[in-house]
């Protein structure tokens, strides 16, 4: 039998925000994040941001990652056939802890319950969706012992939600070339637990919105660009590849070097931008100790004559002190 590969969860949430200091406020200030790394956009010859998030180490799976494009002047559009709403995961009895905190900062929110989880839904200020889920399972994610208490603290994504126009095709994707599980289905809204055990951020919903137009899938502030799949080894990301290939899913990225991981890209029949992704072995550490982590500007040697440009981008006061 052909060998399909796997898929172990999460690697990391990337997304197109507007400024940049505002997007850092809302990560490290408010949600409690540890910026992990500052460096630049691999793609397209214009300087931007490449801001990363995590827990102490940037360990996979508690990554988010945006691009912010508001110097640039790139706007998108929040729509159908496209990521709807980042999903972070946090203790099943933190969702009070959360409402609270989001109040007292002026950030509307909702609760609601789903798919036997309580949640807890706001937006980021570029309008990107967020929700934050009391997660019942047990997680073993170290959480960023910050500005939030670890033990309400964000462990990292639960997953992504995706509206699609129609769920068939994308159903298929999912069963068929990531070997999805359905979990569950409630009216439009369906879930589906990707990986194994030692993964997180597992789950990948669905919700039907026929009549919603569709969403841009260029580069623009206030959407989401991809969700990032954890295949572990080179050798893994091949065969998932050709196995993805082979059911009919032909632009499949070549595997791209993004310094951090090497990561390749399709575009699922739903509209979510997927990426394939493994860590190299220094990860984060290649240009920072872990004490240093996001305290340097990163820039990847193929921008190093660039300097000058990239120091025109608009400066971020942060909680570290960075040089």
């Amino acid at each position: 039998m052909p060998n399909p590969g796997f898929v172990r969860g999460t690697h990391h949430l990337t997304f197109c925000v507007g400024g940049a200091q505002e997007d850092y406020d809302f990560h490290a200030r408010l949600l409690g994040l540890r910026s992990v790394k500052k460096t630049v956009l691999f793609d397209g010859e214009i300087p931007i941001y490449h801001l990363y998030y995590g827990n102490e180490r940037g360990d996979g799976s508690t990554l988010l990652t945006s691009f912010p494009y508001r110097q640039a002047g790139w706007m998108g559009k929040r729509g159908s056939n496209q990521a709807r709403s980042l999903n972070l995961s946090v203790p099943v009895d933190a969702i009070g802890f959360w409402a609270d905190r989001l109040s007292d900062h002026g950030i509307a929110c909702e609760r609601s319950e789903l798919f036997g989880t309580e949640r807890l839904s706001f937006a980021h200020p570029c309008g990107i969706e967020y929700v934050i889920i009391g997660d019942p399972e047990p997680d073993a994610r170290v959480p960023y012992g910050g500005i939030v208490p670890a033990e309400h603290a964000i462990r990292g994504a639960y997953g992504t939600t995706t509206s699609v126009h129609q769920a068939d095709p994308m159903v298929f994707f999912l069963t068929e070339g990531l070997n999805a599980r359905h979990v569950a289905s409630d009216g439009q809204r369906h879930q589906f637990q990707i990986g194994d055990e030692q993964g997180h951020g597992r789950m990948l919903e669905l919700v039907e919105e026929p009549g919603v137009p569709q969403g841009t899938w260029h580069f623009g502030e206030g959407t989401i660009h991809h969700h990032a799949l954890d295949v572990v080894t080179a050798d893994n990301q091949a065969l998932v590849k050709d196995h993805i290939v082979g059911l009919g899913f032909t632009d499949v990225s070549e595997s791209k070097d993004r310094g951090y991981f090497h990561s390749m890209y399709l575009r699922s029949p739903g509209g979510l931008l997927v990426e394939l992704a493994y860590s190299t072995a220094e990860g984060f550490f290649i240009d920072e100790s872990e004490a240093e982590l996001g305290t340097h500007m990163c820039i990847p040697p193929h921008w190093e004559h660039r300097r000058g440009e990239i120091a025109q981008l608009e400066p971020i006061e942060t909680l570290e002190r960075v040089s």
